[in-house]
């Protein structure tokens, strides 16, 4: 009995010294391992007997082992990373295209192009066609029917273009009107062009016979730059109206009477443009191509010039961001310190 206790005290105490013995071989090596690594940072002179201990060791082997093993963790997480940018790329390219898909397919339902609203306003008097020279491809709401007494709105639906916003004026260049209303109705339609209109459109009347005309039409331009400012000359584009023969051009119909409308309207900006509005209309394609050529050139004169800012807009602006700033600081001091 004895001799069998000695040896499992025997045993327990080999046991005991074998632990001891991993242990101390464990701590050997951490405290290796961060020898090596902090070998890295000295000079070679001590690095290298570091070193050489860390190889006596096993270290290095280990290090290297747990290098490859992060090495090889770090390009897996930039592949994963490089992965999801193509991911997100491939998802935004699909929802850009069907944007443009559903874009052009509205466009093709609708029958027209998707384009920015213009906003016009319509200057001369109710008999001369004013309130008709815009209704050549059909409007959403009816024109004004007998005399003005006040700007309107209405909306028309013209091809290729959208919806035009245009603003029918009562006949402020006429000599029935008094200046008072002049002015109050001048600037309602400002209002109602908000921020501004894209072009003025001019309607004179040119029966053709008429040798007065280009003196109603000088009467109706400096009439329009009293209104409204000189710079709207930039913006007014005259229309031709109520012309006797349907073949002549606009050029003909300027060079009557020695070319004197046309010295008239060289004050403007632009260029003028032709619109048949008599009982006797002329085809319905012919009437929409009159349209499409008007629209065109407001287009062509947004892009080149924006719209027009009357002082008005800009008083009415500066208005505006002062009430803006009182009303902040009034509904700050309402909520109170933070």
């Amino acid at each position: 009995m004895d001799c069998k206790c000695e040896a499992e005290a025997d045993g327990a105490g080999a046991g005991w010294m074998g632990s001891s013995s991993n242990l101390q071989m464990g701590g050997y090596a951490v405290v290796g391992y961060l020898l090596y690594r902090f070998s890295q940072t000295l000079p070679a002179l001590i690095r290298w007997p570091i070193r050489i201990f860390c190889s006596i060791t096993g270290l290095s082997a280990l290090w290297g082992w747990v290098g490859r093993l992060v090495r090889t963790i770090t390009g897996i997480g930039r592949v994963i990373k490089w992965l999801t940018g193509m991911w997100r790329w491939i998802q935004g390219s699909s929802r850009h295209r069907d944007k443009v898909l559903h874009s052009s397919l509205l466009s093709v339902l609708s029958g027209r192009s998707v384009s920015t609203d213009l906003r016009l306003i319509v200057l001369g008097s109710a008999d001369g066609g004013q309130t008709s020279v815009l209704d050549t491809n059909g409007t959403s709401t009816r024109p004004p029917t007998g005399s003005l007494k006040e700007s309107t709105k209405r909306r028309i639906i013209v091809d290729d273009n959208g919806h035009v916003t245009v603003i029918d004026t009562p006949d402020l260049l006429g000599l029935w009107t008094s200046n008072e209303e002049r002015a109050r109705e001048a600037l309602r339609s400002l209002q109602l062009a908000s921020p501004g209109p894209h072009a003025f459109l001019l309607v004179i009347q040119v029966p053709g016979v008429n040798r007065t005309v280009h003196l109603e039409a000088r009467r109706a331009l400096q009439t329009t730059l009293d209104l409204f400012g000189e710079a709207a000359s930039e913006y007014i584009i005259p229309v031709l109206t109520h012309t006797d023969h349907v073949d002549q051009t606009v050029e003909q119909l300027l060079d009557q009477n020695n070319g004197a409308l046309r010295t008239v309207l060289s004050v403007c900006s632009q260029r003028a443009e032709l619109v048949d509005v008599q009982p006797h209309c002329p085809p319905l394609e012919e009437q929409r191509a009159m349209g499409r050529k008007l629209m065109e050139h407001v287009m062509e004169l947004k892009e080149q010039k924006g719209h027009f800012i009357h002082e008005l807009q800009r008083r009415e602006n500066q208005v505006r961001e002062e009430l803006l700033e009182d009303m902040s600081c009034a509904l700050a001091k309402k909520l109170g310190p933070n």
